[in-house]
């Protein structure tokens, strides 16, 4: 369209996908951003199109589809089915997903994915077949390679412009592809006012929006998909405070969505604010890893600059804490994309503009790369420490995060291995790993240390600092003798006999080799001495930066926790009910867990016994301080 030439407005979206169809003649390859930003209007306007007439043709590239959890037993339908729209909003629901899940695409319709909703599509055959594994910073170039025809997106209303809001990660690239003429497409725009305009280079003119979808009336409720806190576990939290002795001040940090955030979050603020507990706490330290030369403390003088391709909340409390502090070209904040919960997208609506400014909302070929301004960035990342997740990890430092041993895909590579190398590219940067050492899996517990990784997300001439709840291995550079000994000696203690037979039978470790007296407590109990009496001081609580749980919920998750544990052993689950049956009076916590799960007037034996279960996980488990504010 000629750039001089207003959008063509619309009221519904099936007025916008007539024109869109009409425009693309009847053949549309739909590109729809990562996450939140989809346009889920237009997306389901043309998929419905698309089922009516067989000549259409949709193709549609996307990352990211967010759903709300499905109940996936009794226990869960009575947590989640009162809650669901509170904690995670009431979004349109996608008509393609519901078709994926079904296997009921019709030939006309084809959808694929480059990064999944964590653990949501394991199961399904179809998406896992369309799956395309991808660093994120080479989705533009597959892209512009694929010919979309079609970018739909919400954009945030202005004074006459528009702004990306969520999600700038790709499509100020693809703009400027087409600007070049390396791109042919029409930029399609649903208003959404519950998401903040973020200036910069977020921003869009209404030349170059060619559909612009703008229903009238409604009632400016908020009911975008919305990410609720989890709780913060105590090992979660012991990692958090290991990594928070690797980053240095004046540094450049990237951190990702979920507890691990909020953990480093929270002990970084620690450092920061209360260095004597953060002292004491890291003093107190039971476990026998070392800190390899890594014992950064107190107070950040010139604070840290973030570097990162999602926006997650514990960064605006970092940023508010005078720890994200350090401004390269005026932010404080780089990052690509966010989601989170309704009270973060307020909390940035509400933020004044001056201090909204220092949160720069950029592309990814900007957070997740050096090439463009190499220089500059080069300069702009001094000390970056890239802390990210892993599901497992192999002693000889291959780590998969995104797929199982068979090839099933739980979430995407993302941009964790950008990250990667740009911590072997940058001067001073580190790649931080953060694992569980064990998981419980089918009532049994399983080591996340493993000999062999089939899938890595990151292969082993890539290893550097891992990290889990018994301490920090450092493994770049290393022969594979000195990291087959940094990963024993932060496994867990249950499974360090058979890593070490493992290592010794592929000759990475003499015959005699034993594992470090100092590592052989490395157990959940231990961590629980070491962090519980902080948890109780309030130090280290299992929410640090508030919840949209309220507190019988949050009484209510570590029980229901506990439940899924012991459901896969009839003996673990037995004993639950015998321990519930053993109870006398509920106690009022108790009495009020049992109303929120109606189980106050239990039906049937089906439902004693469940109320009995649930009873004994409470006995078991421990309640917690209310918030500030709360009875």
């Amino acid at each position: 369209m000629d750039e001089a030439d207003p959008p063509r407005r619309f009221e519904t979206a099936e007025a916008a996908a007539g024109a869109i169809l009409e425009r693309t003649g009847g053949e549309v390859r739909l590109a729809l951003p990562l996450g939140l930003g989809k346009s889920a209007a237009l997306a389901n306007a043309l998929t419905r199109a698309a089922e009516a007439d067989p000549s259409i043709r949709l193709s549609i590239l996307t990352a990211l589809t967010l759903e709300p959890p499905e109940p996936s037993g009794d226990m869960e339908r009575r947590f989640l089915g009162p809650a669901s729209a509170r904690l995670f909003g009431e979004p349109e629901p996608l008509r393609y997903a519901e078709l994926l899940r079904a296997d009921a695409l019709p030939e006309n319709v084809s959808a694929s994915e480059f990064f999944l909703m964590a653990g949501r599509w394991i199961h399904v055959d179809a998406a896992q077949r369309r799956y395309v594994p991808l660093n994120y910073v080479d989705a533009v170039p597959m892209l512009l390679e694929r010919r979309p025809n079609v970018v739909a997106q919400l954009v945030s209303p202005g004074d006459g412009r528009f702004s990306l809001s969520c999600n700038p990660d790709l499509t100020p690239d693809l703009l400027a592809a087409r600007r070049r003429g390396e791109a042919e497409f029409l930029l399609a725009v649903e208003v959404e006012p519950a998401l903040p305009f973020m200036a910069g280079a977020a921003e869009v003119g209404p030349d170059e929006v060619d559909v612009l979808l703008e229903p009238e009336g409604g009632d400016g409720a908020d009911r975008l998909f919305s990410l609720p806190q989890r709780p913060v576990s105590l090992s979660d939290q012991a990692q958090g405070l290991h990594v928070s002795r690797l980053i240095r001040d004046g540094g450049t940090l990237q951190i990702g969505i979920g507890a691990l955030g909020d953990a480093v979050a929270q002990a970084l603020l620690l450092r920061h604010g209360v260095p004597d507990t953060h002292r004491a706490l890291l003093a107190a330290d039971p476990f026998g890893a070392g800190d390899h030369g890594f014992a950064e403390a107190g107070p950040f003088r010139e604070g840290l600059h973030a570097s990162t391709e999602m926006l997650v909340e514990p960064l605006l409390h970092l940023m508010e804490g005078g720890v994200v502090r350090r401004e390269v070209e005026g932010a404080a904040i780089a990052a690509g994309f966010f989601i989170g919960s309704r009270a973060f997208r307020r909390r940035l609506r509400e933020m004044p503009a001056e201090l909204r400014r220092r949160i720069a909302m950029v592309p990814v070929s900007h957070t997740n790369a050096l090439f463009g301004d190499e220089a500059g960035r080069r300069a702009a990342r001094p000390h970056a420490r890239f802390v990210n997740k892993a599901m497992r990890a192999s002693p000889l430092g291959a780590i998969a995060s995104d797929a199982l041993p068979d090839g099933r895909e739980v979430s995407g590579v993302g941009g964790q291995f950008d990250f990667v190398a740009q911590a072997f590219a940058l001067h001073g940067a580190r790649a931080v790993t953060v694992l569980d050492a064990a998981r419980e899996s089918g009532g049994r517990r399983r080591s996340n240390i493993v000999w062999e990784v089939p899938h890595a997300t990151s292969p082993r001439q890539f290893r550097d600092l891992v990290v889990t709840e018994y301490g920090v291995a450092d493994l770049r550079w290393k022969t594979d003798e000195e990291a087959v000994r940094a990963m024993i000696a932060i496994a867990d203690a249950e499974f360090q006999p058979e890593l070490l037979e493992a290592a010794k039978s592929a000759g990475k470790l003499p015959r005699d080799a034993e594992i470090p007296a100092g590592a052989r407590g490395n157990t959940p109990a231990a961590v629980r001495r070491w962090l519980a009496p902080a948890r109780a001081a309030g130090d280290l609580p299992s929410f640090p930066f508030g919840t949209d749980f309220t507190r019988v919920e949050r009484r209510l998750l570590p029980a229901l926790s506990r439940l899924r544990e012991a459901a896969a052993s009839r003996r673990d689950l037995a004993a639950l009910v015998w321990a519930g049956l053993r109870v006398g009076a509920p106690g009022r916590m108790q009495a009020a867990c049992l109303a929120r799960m109606g189980f106050e007037r239990p039906s049937g034996i089906a439902e004693r016994l469940s109320r009995a279960a649930l009873l004994g996980a409470l006995a078991g488990t421990e309640d917690e301080p209310g918030l500030p504010g709360e009875p």
